[in-house]
């Protein structure tokens, strides 16, 4: 199908199946990309997405097209992640699977690799709006989109980028030390 996102998501919205499914097609990736980025958890991110292609058909008829596509759809799924938090009593943040999932895409050298599980794991003990804030970023999202999908000003982007920086320079410190 050549139709646009909007297009797709407007037919979907309307009981349209075939739209569902090629819009899911487009974009199911990124949101699974998203969602475990947000929950560091392989199982954990498959879950939600699923919970989520599962709600899309009835979210799409309150989508208006006055935002790009993916920036409501990752507002979904930032919303979805945060319902999932606030329903753990224990919000337990298990380190185990953060970049797993990652590393075995990336297949990269053993040196890169090591960052980018020392990241995902440090990123486990960020502030949930830091940790969110970060995740978005590094989905390749500017500033703008990252502040629309989370509600904030693109200065407050800014400033948690800032301060997950300074999180994370202080945790690395922390480890050299020791």
């Amino acid at each position: 199908m050549d139709a646009s996102d909007d297009d797709l998501a407007m037919a979907a919205a309307g009981g349209d199946g075939a739209a569902f499914a090629a819009l899911l097609a487009r974009r199911y990736d990124g949101l699974f990309r998203l969602a475990f980025r947000l929950t560091g958890s392989q199982h954990e991110a498959e879950d939600l997405t699923q919970d989520i292609c599962a709600a899309l058909p009835a979210k799409l008829r309150a989508f208006r097209g006055d935002a790009k596509l993916t920036t409501w759809l990752y507002r979904v799924v930032v919303n979805a992640a945060h319902d999932r938090r606030r329903k753990r009593a224990s919000h337990t943040r298990a380190a185990d699977g953060w970049g797993d999932w990652e590393l075995n895409r990336r297949g990269a050298d053993a040196d890169t690799a090591r960052q980018i599980d020392w990241l995902m794991t440090s990123m486990a003990l960020l502030p949930d709006d830091l940790r969110d804030t970060l995740a978005l970023v590094l989905d390749d999202m500017t500033h703008r989109d990252a502040a629309a999908v989370l509600g904030v000003s693109e200065g407050t982007i800014s400033w948690r980028i800032s301060e997950a920086k300074k999180h994370l320079r202080a945790l690395r410190e922390k480890e050299d030390q020791t």
